[in-house]
């Protein structure tokens, strides 16, 4: 946002580079603190206001006004295309502000090399005013690069620094998990979580699996490692991780899964081995897949279009040019119980 003397009627003499340089932060930091948007420390912002102040340096009201929605656009940036999660999440947003009648770009960043590169070139930041984060598995260099855009930005599937965000609360989706396992007499209880072996691990995976491992404390079951299986988030890790388990000299007697895809593989391959799902082995997933009613898997549902749909609501209020009312959103889940679990047999 640019900035004009208090004292002098030629905002040209000085701009925002001189404030930035003075506080030896990036121009994009100090838009971000003198505007009240979310992506700086407060520390840092009363340090920029303060030499702002000093400088004599006031927000220029009508610089402020055509610096808002400059371009009219949002920018999304999702981790694949390719899944039923993704897409759904992303067609709640898309919807919601195609509504208020503003365009939207599509970033994918499918993969390691692709995510790096986009956070290098941040080519969101040239066309957008505001970015939705999509459930990125993201390290401490992309989301320090994050700030550094210069725009709105709301996250969804975690919290990061002070954005806004739309997630559910993953810890307790696998404690529900876990607890519905327990209270049916189950004590061997593994859990299949995910990881993408090209970046880092997503913070939801990260949550579900600090949710299994106080699910079993809470019922005073003792974790194992052998029962913690990790693997890629894809069909075939589902097949991988149930051929791990039930290689075991002892096989669990129910699988808590990462997500309803992983529970689908899982149970198939049980099947291929002549083992009875729930009579055997009790699975149950996470999300609410509609294939996941078609197979008839317990699961623990999450409301995926409607996060979208909220972080689409957030992104308007910042292209409005205002902090967002709620700079949090915790949507319900709601455990589904179906024909793959049920007590020990």
């Amino acid at each position: 946002m640019p900035l004009v003397p208090a004292t002098t009627p030629h905002p040209g003499h000085l701009n925002m580079a001189d404030v930035a340089r003075e506080a030896g932060v990036s121009v994009a930091t100090v838009s971000r603190a003198l505007r009240g948007l979310p992506g700086v420390s407060e520390r840092t912002r009363e340090r920029i206001r303060a030499l702002a102040e000093t400088m004599s340096y006031v927000v220029s009201p009508e610089a402020s006004h055509l610096s808002r929605g400059s371009t009219g656009r949002i920018a999304i940036v999702v981790p694949t295309l390719d899944s039923w999660f993704f897409a759904t999440m992303l067609a709640g947003a898309q919807a919601e502000l195609q509504d208020a009648g503003v365009d939207v770009l599509v970033y994918q960043v499918d993969g390691a090399e692709a995510q790096e590169r986009f956070f290098q070139q941040l080519p969101a930041r040239r066309k957008a005013d505001a970015v939705i984060a999509m459930t990125l598995p993201l390290s401490e260099p992309q989301m320090a690069r994050l700030a550094d855009l210069g725009m709105g930005v709301v996250v969804t599937g975690a919290q990061i620094h002070d954005y806004p965000y739309v997630r559910i609360d993953d810890v307790e989706v696998a404690r529900q998990a876990v607890r519905h396992l327990v209270g049916l007499g189950h004590r061997r209880i593994a859990m299949v979580r995910t990881t993408d072996p090209e970046v880092n691990t997503s913070f939801a995976d990260a949550d579900r699996t600090e949710g299994y491992r106080r699910g079993l404390a809470e019922a005073g079951i003792e974790e194992l490692s052998e029962l913690l299986v990790t693997v890629p988030h894809r069909i075939e890790g589902g097949i991988e991780a149930a051929e791990r388990l039930l290689s075991l000299p002892q096989r669990p007697t129910a699988i808590f899964a990462y997500s309803d895809e992983l529970a689908l593989a899982i149970t198939q391959t049980l099947r291929r081995a002549h083992l009875r799902v729930p009579e055997d082995i009790s699975v149950i997933g996470v999300d609410g897949h509609p294939l996941a009613a078609l197979a008839d898997i317990t699961t623990i549902e999450q409301p995926v279009a409607e996060q979208g749909r909220t972080a689409g609501r957030l992104a308007l209020e910042i292209l409005g040019g205002d902090a967002p009312s709620a700079h949090s959103a915790i949507l319900p889940t709601r455990l589904r119980v179906r024909g793959t679990t049920a007590p020990p047999s």
